[in-house]
């Protein structure tokens, strides 16, 4: 073996020495959480400490389904990120295509006004954004008002104006010397070519929706048309909390995540490196 591959390995197994010991402190409350769905309410908080998952996992999960229909707000949860990722990531897009291949009077104030939304806590938005919906739109306790008003999202539109400034001009030129519509070059050239963006940006969005908490907590209160996170919110009562039921309902809701992450990390890398890198 040549001093090059030998010190590579070398390399290699100190950095994996370092990053396993992270990886477990990373994934240890994770596999708490999973042990506590398994266990009676009364047993979370036993004087003892319980490593290994017990066999309460489905008692836990009925007394969630009773008292929340947790299965109904999970639909709720993947319709609402569903339609707002794909919303989102088109509306994003075009955004960012505009932004970045067209040429028109006050491009710099919008640029400039999308960055300074960035700046912005949540906090000074929500109430007006709120008082907006509920009174004025009278929207309260629609799927309207629950992907709607989230749509905008500034750095989406920012992240795919980098990835279409990233394109060669070349390309769309010899298009449109072609006699290609602009939506035909925006649907069929670029989005094709910003397949990798598009994923990880899609993943981002899919993500926040799916976490959401505030917007629907305000904005619907319809008990029968909650999202899995505001569901799980109503277990805390002020005399009463369901500890292994939140516990059920918060396996169920991350599990998933995980699975689809792992699975799709591949494109997620690969859009946040392509949209980083010009």
């Amino acid at each position: 073996m040549s001093s090059r591959s030998s010190a590579r390995l070398g390399r290699s197994v100190a950095l994996h020495l370092v990053l396993t010991p992270l990886a477990l402190i990373w994934l240890f409350p994770l596999w708490m959480m999973v042990v506590f769905s398994t266990m009676p309410d009364n047993g979370i908080f036993s004087p003892g400490i319980e490593l290994l998952p017990h066999g309460n996992f489905m008692d836990n999960f009925n007394n969630l389904q009773r008292d929340t229909d947790f299965v109904g707000a999970i639909g709720i949860s993947v319709s609402v990120a569903v339609t707002y990722t794909f919303l989102s990531v088109l509306l994003t897009s075009m955004a960012g295509w505009a932004l970045a291949r067209y040429r028109f009077f006050g491009k710099g104030v919008v640029v400039a006004i999308i960055l300074g939304t960035i700046t912005l806590p949540y906090a000074v938005v929500l109430i007006p954004q709120f008082i907006m919906v509920a009174r004025d739109f009278k929207l309260a306790n629609t799927w309207v008002a629950l992907i709607v008003p989230p749509l905008f999202n500034s750095l989406g539109v920012l992240f795919m104006r980098q990835s279409f400034s990233m394109m060669p001009d070349d390309l769309f030129d010899a298009a449109r010397v072609e006699g290609v519509k602009e939506w035909r070059i925006f649907l069929f050239i670029a989005l094709p070519l910003a397949r990798p963006m598009l994923a990880a940006l899609a993943i981002i969005l899919f993500l926040a929706s799916w976490n959401n908490y505030l917007w629907p907590l305000l904005i619907n209160s319809q008990p029968g048309s909650m999202t899995a996170p505001v569901a799980l919110g109503t277990l805390i009562g002020l005399t009463k909390v369901s500890w292994g039921g939140i516990m059920a309902g918060a396996v169920m809701l991350t599990v998933p995540m995980l699975i689809v992450f792992v699975l799709l990390q591949r494109h997620f890398i690969a859009g946040i490196a392509a949209g980083a890198i010009k």
